[in-house]
């Protein structure tokens, strides 16, 4: 008996040493010492509050999918951020949206990170996208997303003029922005500049490694507004040079932001489990590949829109040809550039203060690059 007592403090020795090593080991360089970007990435001063929530579109349906025989509602399990004061309230709101095969987690540490900032943030997991889907993840849906996307916001609108709840003249309505990762960065832009699911009440969008190459020059032309795309030049999913460099062409002052040496999957907040490998994109390529290999047969860009929309029917997907996959950086350190990215574009549209606006422009469009030698920021000259 003493000597299994002694192998199983042995084993739980071991599996305490393994835990803390995978906790705490390989941390990111950090940003350079007393520098606006160590700043800007600190904590905002508002403590964060947050409550779970189902959200219920029982005006629309959900597709059938695979051996799930789809409802008449879209449900949505969520998770809204927000300051816990109202002292400078109303506040701006944001809507995440996750990636393909991922969920909302991916995007909690950006929500924490604004709502400390006075935003409120909510994030759900779609319908038929995310990675527990019934039937399996269904990338078409993305098609619907825009639309549940200005459901959230009529929801937390609501919440807001509703005395007894707790986000209760926290939003303001005239200060709504969209972001996204991966899918979540392409409903973002449908949501901003489609001519018929966009939402005109959008005023600042900000997409993460999003597809564009399925949209023209004429798709983003029905609406003209701040839009700014974040994504690495070793992108293995959505490539770098088809989704990335032409919004410097088809955007009317949009801006890019891109971080050399990253990966496309080390954008969300739950690949920082993923640091020790060389390259978090063999992983990524992996359960996508896995869930969408039928739809990239059969060609879907039309449930999109028309052609005269600006739906380039005819885009050619690069999802995850590149071989070998090359070494890329910490997500940690990835995920550390784009937290200070999208707060510094958010605060550069939404601050109340026109100094903090002002501010938040310089260090994004001049200061970010200067210090951080792995990033680079461009704007289109239209």
């Amino acid at each position: 008996m003493l000597r299994l007592l002694k192998i199983l403090g042995g084993l739980f020795v071991l599996v305490l040493i393994g835990g803390t090593i995978l906790t705490t080991g390989k941390q990111a360089q950090p940003f350079p010492v007393n520098s606006e970007s160590a700043a800007v990435l600190q904590t905002g001063s508002f403590t964060v509050a947050s409550y779970d929530e189902v959200f219920i579109d029982s005006s629309r349906p959900t597709n059938a999918n695979g051996d799930y025989a789809g409802s008449d509602q879209r449900e949505m399990a969520g998770t809204v951020w927000y300051p816990d004061s109202d002292q400078a309230a109303p506040y701006p709101l944001i809507v995440y949206s996750h990636g393909f095969s991922s969920n909302r987690d991916g995007g909690a540490y950006l929500a924490e990170q604004l709502a400390s900032l006075g935003y409120v943030v909510v994030a759900v997991d779609y319908p038929l996208t995310n990675r527990n889907a019934p039937g399996g993840p269904d990338v078409k849906d993305v098609v619907n997303q825009a639309e549940d996307v200005s459901f959230l916001i009529d929801s937390l609108l609501a919440q807001s003029g509703n005395k007894s709840h707790v986000l209760s003249g926290l939003v303001d309505p005239t200060r709504i922005g969209v972001t996204g990762i991966s899918l979540g960065g392409m409903t973002s832009t449908l949501v901003a500049f489609h001519p018929v699911t966009g939402d005109p009440r959008i005023a600042a969008a900000l997409s993460i490694a999003g597809p564009t190459e399925q949209f023209t020059k004429v798709f983003f032309q029905h609406r003209a507004m701040p839009f700014l795309m974040l994504a690495t030049d070793t992108d293995a999913l959505v490539t770098y040079n088809n989704n990335a460099l032409p919004v410097l062409e088809n955007i009317s002052g949009a801006e890019l932001v891109t971080i050399r040496q990253a990966s496309h999957t080390g954008f969300a907040g739950t690949a920082a489990a993923l640091r020790w490998m060389s390259n978090p994109d063999a992983i990524g390529c992996y359960i996508v590949m896995k869930n969408i290999e039928n739809d990239m047969e059969n060609p879907w860009y039309d449930l999109l829109g028309t052609e005269a929309q600006g739906i380039n029917y005819h885009a050619k997907s690069q999802l995850c040809l590149m071989d070998p996959l090359p070494e890329v950086m910490n997500p940690l350190r990835q995920q550390m550039i784009t937290s200070v990215v999208v707060s510094s574009f958010f605060q550069s549209q939404f601050s109340a203060q026109a100094s903090v606006r002002e501010a938040a422009k310089v260090y994004l469009t001049e200061t970010l690059a200067e210090e951080l030698e792995e990033v680079k920021y461009q704007r289109a000259h239209l």
